[in-house]
């Protein structure tokens, strides 16, 4: 694995570190494939039970490199191969579907800038812990480009179509207050204190019943496409696997015994 996407495996938590702290953890192409990989591997590897999804340095993720965008656009101009914008096939579409589709829980810490495919890697997590100094910004207008890293779908989850229509039109960058006032922070923390509140969150979330948190992100996923009547059927498909686990009955044994459950994640 490449240098600039750091991975480590702790108590079932794996923290998956972007780290070109120099380039604001800008994406060039062997960061993204390293952080394509290291997120496959945390959601197809069963000792993980969360993830903690973090920068170095003052940014979270700017985005795509530009430097090394122009210059692939000049090799494309010259060859005609139009090889540059496979990067959103290649990259960004695995990235978050690892994200939002791993049956187990993400949480990104912004710790800074989080803009364009940085910010979109943030919206598909499931929780954001936000630092007082970060901000968000889609910039993909700014460029001449449209929405990708699935910000065209998690975006209006988020804040609602006309809302994101707005932050896409007319790219600036969203303070973290006015972040969380928007629905797209879920915490939002003194910068000093980031790393520490985004790994407890993430620790405990590791921690906890992680098949009914898979339940959860795909109950969210299903319904907010479908009729009540789908979502209705697919809770009763959910709910009836997650009361069959081990995980419901060591929940409800400790309840009656009032102890903290020590959930094993089946």
């Amino acid at each position: 694995m490449a240098d600039s996407v750091l991975y480590e495996v702790t108590d079932g938590l794996a923290t998956i570190t972007l780290n070109r702290p120099d380039a604001m953890n800008a994406l060039n192409t062997d960061t993204k494939a390293a952080l394509r990989d290291a997120l496959q591997r945390a959601g197809e590897d069963a000792a993980v039970r969360a993830v903690l999804l973090i920068g170095t340095g003052r940014a979270f993720c700017v985005g795509q490199d530009l430097k090394e965008h122009v210059e692939s656009l000049a090799a494309d101009r010259k060859s005609g191969s139009g090889l540059t914008m496979t990067t959103v096939k290649e990259h960004y579409n695995p990235i978050v579907t690892a994200i939002a589709g791993m049956p187990k829980p993400v949480v990104a810490g912004v710790n800074g800038v989080a803009a364009g495919a940085g910010a979109g890697f943030a919206f598909a997590a499931d929780y954001r812990v936000v630092a007082d100094t970060a901000a968000f910004n889609t910039s993909f207008a700014g460029v001449a480009l449209t929405a990708d890293s699935g910000v065209s779908w998690t975006l209006p989850r988020l804040v609602g179509h006309s809302r994101a229509s707005d932050l896409l039109l007319f790219p600036r960058n969203v303070p973290a207050q006015e972040a969380y006032e928007l629905g797209i922070a879920n915490k939002v923390v003194p910068a000093a204190e980031l790393a520490a509140e985004a790994l407890a969150v993430a620790r405990r979330l590791a921690e906890g019943p992680t098949g009914a948190y898979a339940a959860i992100k795909e109950s969210l996923a299903y319904g907010a496409g479908r009729p009540l009547a789908e979502a209705l059927a697919k809770e009763d498909e959910l709910q009836t696997r997650a009361g069959a686990s081990e995980d419901h009955g060591i929940a409800v044994d400790a309840f009656l015994k009032k102890q903290k459950p020590k959930f094993v994640g089946r």
